[in-house]
This record gives structure tokens, C-alpha cells and sequence, in this order.
């Protein structure tokens, strides 16, 4: 009889410290999460201003100000042995009638970068140029050189006015590794929501059209990445001249 009690006994203490170890590993991981995403938000306003800081290597004034959505990946991996591939998380932003979209979590994957060995970190800014190419985001998945025509895009703060880029491609793709800044062929590479980093900054998983037509608040985290929107693109026509 006092055996069953004590074994009933440590049978319930051991069942407690098994929910108590759980409940301990599940909330560090939560928090680190909520880091990871407030972390590639903080470096993606870095990249931009970074990018932008240098006037002759800079996305063109012409480009940034037509912007109808930019996205920033922050240290996309490429790798290759062979044929080149990449894969990084990011966030993007569209205009709407009132301002800058909150931000919304991207992933982008896949795509060839010729032939070479090796694997270097980059950083990735995407410009889309127009309507069309902003319908194909708002899809929440699409393929660059498929689902939307993709070009390199022009360098120099004064570049671009007089050419026919908007002509050519929905979407400007930009790369910097090692300082250098250049446009980039990403032609084949595939862009995603990031569904689970959506939940994590939104507490829910709301979709991605949802998110860049403007219909959701953005969270206090996203403000340095959007300072820095609006300063190079600008607040979409002065948020209709201040809603008349």
C-alpha cells in the first residue's frame, strides 16, 4: 500500500518536471524567434542605408522613387559546387494610398549563379518597378524570369533616368558582397511568404497580400527598416497629399 502511494507519487513528480523542462525549452525558443525576426528587420534598414550612403554605388534616385515594392535579404547564403544556388530570409514593403506597408517575411531560394566553387554571403535588395511585378508578390510565391520578368539592375544614384529599365523588368535585383554593390541576375530564384516567421512578428498567420495592401499595423520593430523605405523611396504620393 505504501509502496503504490510512493510510486504514484514520484510517477506525478516526474510527469511535473518532465512538463516544467518542456515549458522551459519552448520559452527561450519563442523569445529567440521573436529576436531572429526584430534581428533581420534591424539588418535589412542597415543594408538599405548602407547601400544608399554611397551616391556613384547606389540603387538610382529614379528607380527608388517609381518603386512600387522593395524587399531586402540580409546575408542571403550562395553556395555552389558546380552550379551556384542561394538561399536567405528577408522582408519586403509596397506602397498603398496612406504609406509603407508593414513589413512582410520573405524567403528565396534557388536559382543559378554560373559556375564556380564555393559559398559567400550577400546582401540582397529587390526593387519591383511596377503594378504587374507587385501583383506577382502579392501571390505570395512566384519565380524570377517565370512568373515575373527579372533584370539586373542599374548602379548610380543618377542613373537610370534615361534608360528603358522599367520597359524591360518587373523586378531590379541588386547584390553587395565583400563592399562591392552591383545588379545581379536572379533570374530562376523563387520568392516565398515566410510563414513561420509571419506568425512570429504578426502572432498569427496572415496573408501576404493582407499584409503589403496595407491592412495591417505595423509592429514597432519595423520601424527602422521603414524610416529608412521612406527616406530613399519616399511616402507614396506624400500619403496622397495628406489624404486631402
Amino acid at each position: 500500500m505504501y509502496r503504490g502511494k510512493k510510486q504514484s507519487s514520484l510517477r506525478v513528480l516526474m510527469i511535473g518536471t518532465t512538463l516544467l523542462l518542456l515549458t522551459g525549452l519552448c520559452w527561450p525558443k519563442d523569445k529567440g524567434d521573436q529576436s531572429d525576426i526584430a534581428k533581420r528587420i534591424d539588418e535589412s534598414a542597415k543594408v538599405l542605408n548602407e547601400v544608399m550612403a554611397t551616391p556613384d554605388k547606389a540603387i538610382p534616385d529614379k528607380v527608388m522613387k517609381d518603386a512600387k515594392c522593395i524587399a531586402v535579404v540580409p546575408s542571403m547564403f550562395k553556395v555552389a559546387l558546380g552550379f551556384g544556388g542561394s538561399h536567405g530570409k528577408g522582408v519586403a514593403t509596397c506602397r498603398t494610398e496612406h504609406g509603407w506597408s508593414a513589413p512582410a517575411p520573405i524567403t528565396i531560394t534557388g536559382g543559378s549563379w554560373g559556375l564556380q566553387i564555393g559559398g559567400q554571403a550577400v546582401d540582397l535588395v529587390m526593387v519591383v518597378t511596377n503594378d504587374q511585378g507587385m501583383q506577382h508578390l502579392l501571390q505570395s510565391k512566384f519565380k524570377l524570369g517565370a512568373d515575373a520578368s527579372a533584370a539586373a539592375g542599374p548602379v548610380g544614384r543618377n542613373a537610370g533616368a534615361d534608360t528603358d529599365w522599367k520597359m524591360k523588368a518587373e523586378v531590379l535585383t541588386y547584390s553587395r558582397a565583400r563592399g562591392v554593390f552591383a545588379g545581379i541576375d536572379l533570374n530562376g530564384a523563387a520568392i516565398t511568404q515566410d510563414k513561420d516567421e509571419t506568425r512570429v512578428l504578426y502572432q498569427d498567420m496572415v496573408p501576404f497580400a493582407e499584409i503589403l495592401n496595407g491592412k495591417v499595423n505595423p509592429p514597432p520593430s519595423a520601424e527602422p527598416f521603414l524610416a529608412a523605405v521612406r527616406k530613399y523611396a519616399g511616402q507614396a504620393q506624400e500619403a496622397k497629399t495628406a489624404r486631402k
